[in-house]
């Protein structure tokens, strides 16, 4: 079987060594790393750690495509870095596997039509972790029954955004498969502001910033008399790996836009 070529875009960021540490620790997966991009880059290689093995790094991303001509370009990167990556990688018929965090409506529309024009095979995911994806599912079934619910999301102190892009997919999800807004209890006196968080379609939405965490995410639903909690934790990037590997592996099969892993999942 033809061995997968896979270029790293945002290599030097927690995830993008995780990818490659994740790559280089099972051969058998059929994958090999080809390339790495970064915005600043002082080498021209970059040394591959467990190998003695030496792969292309710039921070021109078109030239690395076009010289290393991987079939699968990796994105972890930032919103504006994605979408310049989606466009290079659009011209040169390079499938993407995006698991950017904060992409617009508008920029899924753009990848989607970019696909289209291009015949290009890309996924964006807003979580890569199977157990977040099966809450994502859960929860979503969940929504039909319930008149009242909330998530709460649990992240380290250092992520920029809040609240984070698995917990706005979430509650999108939940909107659709209800198809009506939730109840939303107002308080009548609010004594510290934002005090029950931000808000989508009555789904109030809080956001936890801790040292402690890595990733994890809540939903509660209530009913009279009962409540059901969906919970879970991503104890480290180690748990996102199956799911990258997964969209790697079934993008060179497919063409057209997919977002997120539950369609990979047959959820």
């Amino acid at each position: 079987m033809k061995r997968i070529r896979v270029v790293i875009n945002g290599a030097l960021g927690k995830m993008g060594r995780e990818v490659i540490k994740a790559v280089l620790d099972k051969p058998d997966l059929g994958l090999d790393i080809v390339g790495a991009v970064e915005e600043k880059v002082a080498q021209q290689y970059l040394p591959l750690l467990k190998t003695s093995e030496l792969i292309p790094f710039s921070s021109d991303l078109h030239s690395l495509l076009t010289n290393c001509h991987p079939d699968v370009v990796v994105d972890f990167t930032n919103a504006a870095a994605s979408m310049a990556a989606v466009h290079v990688a659009a011209k040169l018929k390079i499938n993407m596997v995006i698991g950017t965090t904060g992409l617009s409506e508008e920029n899924i529309r753009e990848i989607d039509q970019l696909c289209q024009d291009n015949n290009l095979g890309v996924i964006v995911a807003p979580n890569f972790s199977l157990g977040t994806v099966l809450l994502m599912h859960l929860a979503k079934i969940a929504a039909r029954f319930f008149d009242r619910a909330e998530i709460m999301e649990m992240h380290h102190a250092k992520k920029i955004d809040a609240p984070s892009g698995t917990a706005i997919a979430t509650a999108k999800a939940m909107l659709q498969a209800r198809g009506k807004p939730f109840i939303y209890p107002k308080t009548e006196k609010e004594i510290i502001s934002h005090a029950r968080g931000g808000e989508v379609g009555g789904i109030a939405i809080h956001s936890l910033r801790l040292p402690g965490f890595m990733a994890g995410q809540k939903v509660i639903f209530s009913g009279p008399g009962e409540t059901l909690s969906l919970h879970s934790d991503a104890i480290s990037r180690e748990s996102y790996m199956p799911g990258v590997i997964l969209a790697i592996k079934e993008i060179t099969k497919r063409k057209g836009f997919i977002y997120g892993l539950d369609t990979l999942l047959e959820l």
